[in-house]
C-alpha cells in the first residue's frame, strides 16, 4: 500500500475536489520552467486533474515521478500513463512509495490538505526532503472546512512562500502555496515563463480582469443595490450601477506577447514615457543609473510587469506626497520599490502613486523569481512606474513622449 504524506484529504464535509483551474495552479511552477527539469507528484490517481495538468506541462527533456494516493493502485496509474502514449510513458515514472522517489526541482502535492496543523506540518517536512537546492513545493488547502492545515500552510507561506494563489473557481475554493526552503539562484529566472495566475477572471482568451477589479465592481453594484433598497423611487442607484463596468475595465489585464530576446528590457507598464535620464541613487548602490519613467493615465492598463528576468532581493516603501504623476516632483511621491538581482546587475522597479492613485499592490515577495514580462502588481487610478537599470550595462531605446506597452515594448537593451 502506498503511503503519501500524513495529511487527510477527507474533511467533515467529504473529499476536497481539486478541479482543473486549481490543478493548473498547483502545476504552474513546473509548467513555467523551460529548462530540462525533474518533477515529483505525490498523491495522484488516474482521474487526478493535477496529474493531467502535469503531463500536459511536460517538455522533451523533463522527467516526472508520480506517487499514488493512499489507497490508489500503482498498477492502475502505470496503465493510465502507458495509455497516454510512448512520448508520455518515456518521461513519467510511477513508483510504489514516496521513499523510491529522487529529489526534484518541483514537488507537487496532488491532494488538498484538510487535516490538522500538525499533520500539515509533518507532510510539508516530509516533502521538503525531496526538494533539490532552490526547488519549489506546491501545496493547497481549502479556504474553509479545514482543521488547521490551512492556517499551517499560511504560516509556512510567511516563512518560505514565493507565491500564493487563491482559486475561487474550485469546489470548495482553495489557496495554493508555492514554498521554497532554500534560496534559488537569480540566473534561474531566465529559464522561466511568466507564472500562471488564477487571480484574474478571464473574459476572452486574450483579456482578463484582475481580482481587484472584480472586488471593486462588486462593491459598486452592492452600493447600487443598497441605494435602490433605501430609496426605491429615486434613480440615484443608477450612478454606482453604471460605474461598475468602467471600474472593472480599469483593472483589465490583457495577455501580452513577451519578446524572447534575452537582451531586451521591456516596459513595466502601459503609458507614455515621461523621461529617460542618468542619475545617482545611493539607495540602490553605487554607480550611475539609467531611469526610464512612464506615466499611466486612468485609461491605461495598470497591471505592472517585471521588465527583466530576476530574483526579488528587496522590497520597501518610501513615504512622500501625492503630486500629479506627470510632474517632475512626482518622484518624491509615496512609492514602492522592488529590487531585482539579475545577470546584468541590480534592476529596480518603482511603483509611484499620483494625485488620485493612493493604492499600490505588490505581489512578489522577497525570494521570488520573476520572468521577463511577468505580472507582479498594480497601481490604482493613474500613476507612474520607473525602471532603474545600471547605466553602463543598458542602452535606452525610447524617449520622452513615446507610448509603451507593458511586457511587450522593448524600452532598453543590455549592452
Amino acid at each position: 500500500m502506498t503511503q503519501s504524506p500524513a495529511v487527510r484529504v477527507t474533511g467533515p464535509a467529504g473529499a476536497v475536489r481539486v478541479g482543473e483551474r486549481a490543478a493548473r495552479t498547483l502545476v504552474s511552477e513546473f509548467a513555467r520552467r523551460n529548462d530540462a527539469k525533474a518533477g515529483l507528484l505525490v498523491g495522484a490517481t488516474p482521474e487526478s486533474a493535477v496529474l493531467a495538468a502535469a503531463i500536459e506541462a511536460l517538455l522533451p527533456g523533463d522527467r516526472l515521478t508520480v506517487v499514488p494516493a493512499e489507497g490508489a493502485s500503482a498498477a492502475a496509474l502505470r496503465a493510465h500513463v502507458t495509455a497516454q502514449g510512448r512520448w508520455v510513458a518515456d518521461r513519467v515514472r510511477v513508483v510504489d512509495t514516496l521513499a523510491e522517489a529522487d529529489a526534484a526541482a518541483v514537488v507537487i502535492a496532488a491532494e488538498a490538505f484538510t487535516g490538522t496543523a500538525e499533520e500539515a506540518r509533518t507532510a510539508v517536512d516530509g516533502l521538503t526532503k525531496y526538494l533539490a537546492e532552490g526547488a519549489v513545493l506546491s501545496v493547497a488547502a481549502p479556504l474553509f472546512r479545514t482543521e488547521g492545515a490551512g492556517a499551517e500552510l499560511d504560516r509556512q507561506g510567511v516563512l518560505h512562500g514565493v507565491r500564493t494563489d487563491l482559486v475561487l473557481r474550485n469546489s470548495p475554493p482553495v489557496r495554493v502555496h508555492h514554498l521554497r526552503s532554500t534560496p534559488a539562484p537569480a540566473a534561474l529566472a531566465a529559464s522561466l515563463s511568466p507564472a500562471y495566475r488564477p487571480s484574474s477572471v478571464p473574459l476572452t482568451r486574450s483579456m482578463h480582469i484582475d481580482s481587484n477589479g472584480v472586488a471593486a465592481a462588486g462593491i459598486t453594484l452592492g452600493l447600487a443595490a443598497l441605494a435602490r433598497a433605501a430609496r426605491p423611487k429615486s434613480k440615484l442607484w443608477l450612478l454606482p450601477a453604471l460605474a461598475a463596468a468602467p471600474v472593472a475595465a480599469f483593472f483589465r489585464d490583457p495577455e501580452r506577447d513577451v519578446p524572447e530576446d534575452p537582451s531586451a528590457v521591456v516596459a513595466s507598464a502601459d503609458g507614455q514615457v515621461l523621461s529617460v535620464q542618468r542619475l545617482y541613487d545611493e539607495r540602490f548602490g553605487e554607480g550611475e543609473w539609467l531611469r526610464i519613467a512612464v506615466f499611466l493615465s486612468v485609461l491605461d492598463v495598470h497591471v505592472n510587469r517585471s521588465p527583466v528576468a530576476g530574483k526579488v532581493v528587496d522590497y520597501f516603501v518610501a513615504d512622500g506626497g501625492f503630486v500629479n504623476a506627470m510632474k517632475p516632483d512626482a518622484e518624491h511621491n509615496v512609492a514602492a520599490y522592488t529590487v531585482l538581482d539579475t545577470d546584468h546587475g541590480t534592476v529596480v522597479v518603482a511603483q509611484r502613486t499620483g494625485l488620485i492613485a493612493r493604492r499600490i499592490v505588490q505581489r512578489a515577495p522577497v525570494g521570488a523569481l520573476l520572468a521577463r514580462g511577468e505580472r507582479f502588481g498594480l497601481i490604482r487610478f493613474g500613476s507612474r512606474t520607473d525602471v532603474y537599470l545600471p547605466a553602463e550595462a543598458a542602452e535606452p531605446l525610447v524617449g520622452p513622449g513615446d507610448k509603451v506597452v507593458g511586457g511587450s515594448t522593448v524600452i532598453a537593451r543590455w549592452s
